[in-house]
């Protein structure tokens, strides 16, 4: 048999056991049953205000990509669907947007020096007009009067060129590029990508400078 306990000890024993099933500690203290509330945060300082708007910012930009992407996309379509609608001779391949993009490329370009040509020769035709002088003898005179005629011909020659590849140009906007203008059959891909402001066919074009 075990030993018995002294009475002081079987009390204490009780004591706590009992206290424990009425939620008190052991010395005596009821067991608070709230919660414990958390401590609020403290409010965003500038810094955290611009992070939030800094990420704010960078979702909406990351929900413009896609759209961007989208238009894009759509725009590429229709420059290859209108290039594919050009003629072509037959056992030529489509035209492709790209091939299209670098034609009117070189067509621009020319436009551009063109008008640069034509600027400067109108500039030296009024300068020659000013300079003439009264005391110029006849071959003086006539020496001015043939590089002043040279140089209206350069300009004409020039004006011309440049009407005829604006032509061609606008004829690329009206989807009318690569069309003979006198039969109206394809004037050929591989004529156009050496002579891209061609307006006739081959056959057409030789049947007028037979004329």
């Amino acid at each position: 048999m075990l030993p018995a306990l002294p009475v002081e000890a079987i009390s204490a024993r009780e004591a706590e056991m009992a206290a424990a099933g009425k939620g008190e500690t052991p010395s005596g203290e009821r067991s608070s049953g709230k919660k414990t509330r958390g401590t609020r945060s403290a409010p965003a300082g500038p810094a955290g205000r611009r992070g939030a708007a800094k990420s704010g910012q960078a979702g909406k930009t990351a929900g413009k990509a896609p759209k961007a992407r989208k238009a894009g996309g759509r725009a590429n379509g229709e420059a290859a669907a209108k290039a594919a609608e050009l003629p072509v001779r037959e056992g030529e391949g489509h035209w492709t947007a790209a091939e299209l993009a670098e034609v009117r490329a070189g067509l621009e370009k020319q436009i551009a020096a063109l008008r640069a040509e034509i600027a400067a020769s109108a500039s030296q035709i009024a300068e020659g007009d000013t300079s003439e002088g009264a005391g110029d003898d006849q071959a003086d005179a006539g020496a001015k009067t043939y590089e002043r005629e040279h140089e209206l011909a350069l300009s004409y020659n020039s004006q011309d060129l440049l009407t005829q590849i604006e032509r061609a140009v606008q004829r690329m906007d009206g989807g009318t590029y690569g069309t003979c203008e006198s039969c109206a059959r394809p004037i050929g891909k591989a004529r156009l990508q050496v002579f891209p402001r061609a307006t006739l066919c081959v056959t057409c074009k030789q049947r007028e400078e037979r004329r």
